[in-house]
């Protein structure tokens, strides 16, 4: 248990954590009853998506969320970084996703949306920070964006693997830096409150005039084969650059019932309004130089 941004925040139960994998595939089976509801979701502009893999994940992970991207009217894009290793894969400040990310506005001549699940999600809202005249907007799939690492059920094999070790001081000051929204870009965290793997309530956005929260019922492997996922991302993909708007869970009986909650009901302090500033080095790019 670690004291955080939202207080205690221990590490979900090991019951959750064991039937991740056949809530997963459940939620996968679901998809084609759940096709009706996906076509009612809004068609797109065109503009370029890039999605980044979880931990341990490479683009294979991503291929049904970006065939329903695709699907949507969007110029969607893998990562092309192979397994998601953290900084082993990036680099250690990140270079590698920065130029698939430079590569992408180049040929594109469009600032892109990064759609990124788990620590997926936590380097696409690190990438906005520090280039945030590349990015439109980031959303998170069950994200820790605000927690420290060892907060999930998983940080073990993330040290043995890479051996990126953090000590306890390092933790605390990699959690404070992460916390901070981009100030420039747009970001939406979709969560659910039964993650066996990340503890729920460290991928909750803070308040700001920029940031939103969705909560949905499932599991964390799931979040990428998940049809309300799926609704929730294509209303928010459809969003203008100026015309940014949090997700209005109130629009329809039906919402209010998939959709326990959104927006900041998790958190007392009142948004936060954007300043406007230079942006400071990516944290989980820098913490290891």
């Amino acid at each position: 248990m670690s004291s955080g941004f939202y207080g205690d925040v221990k590490k979900p139960s090991k019951a959750l954590l064991a039937i991740e994998t056949g809530r997963a595939l459940a939620e996968f089976a679901a998809l084609p009853a759940a096709r009706p509801f996906l076509n009612a979701a809004r068609l797109g502009d065109g503009h370029p998506v890039l999605v980044c893999p979880g931990f341990l994940g490479g683009d294979g992970s991503t291929t049904v969320l970006r065939n329903f991207i695709h699907e949507k009217g969007y110029d969607v894009y893998g990562w092309k970084l192979g397994q998601n290793l953290g900084l082993k894969t990036t680099g250690d400040e990140g270079e590698l996703l920065i130029d698939r990310v430079t590569d992408i506005f180049a040929r594109r001549k469009r600032r892109l949306t990064l759609v990124g699940w788990s620590l997926g999600g936590v380097m696409c809202r690190e990438i906005a920070k520090a280039m945030p005249d590349k990015i439109r907007q980031v959303v998170t799939l069950g994200s820790p964006i605000v927690g420290r690492p060892d907060t999930s059920n998983v940080h073990w094999l993330y040290e043995r693997l890479t051996g990126h070790v953090l000590n306890n001081k390092e933790l605390t000051a990699l959690q404070r830096e992460l916390s901070a929204p981009p100030e420039e870009v747009p970001s939406t965290s979709i969560f659910t409150k039964t993650d066996g793997i990340v503890a729920w309530r460290t991928c909750i956005e803070p308040p700001s005039d920029f940031t939103d929260n969705i909560e949905v019922y499932a599991s964390h492997c799931g979040l990428g084969v998940n049809a309300a996922v799926f609704y929730a991302l294509a209303d928010r993909l459809c969003l203008e650059p100026d015309e940014w708007e949090p997700f209005d869970r109130m629009k329809s009986v039906w919402r209010q019932m998939t959709y326990p909650s959104a927006g900041h009901v998790y958190h007392s302090e009142k948004p936060k309004k954007r300043r406007r500033k230079k942006p400071a080095a990516s944290a989980i790019f820098s913490a290891a130089t």
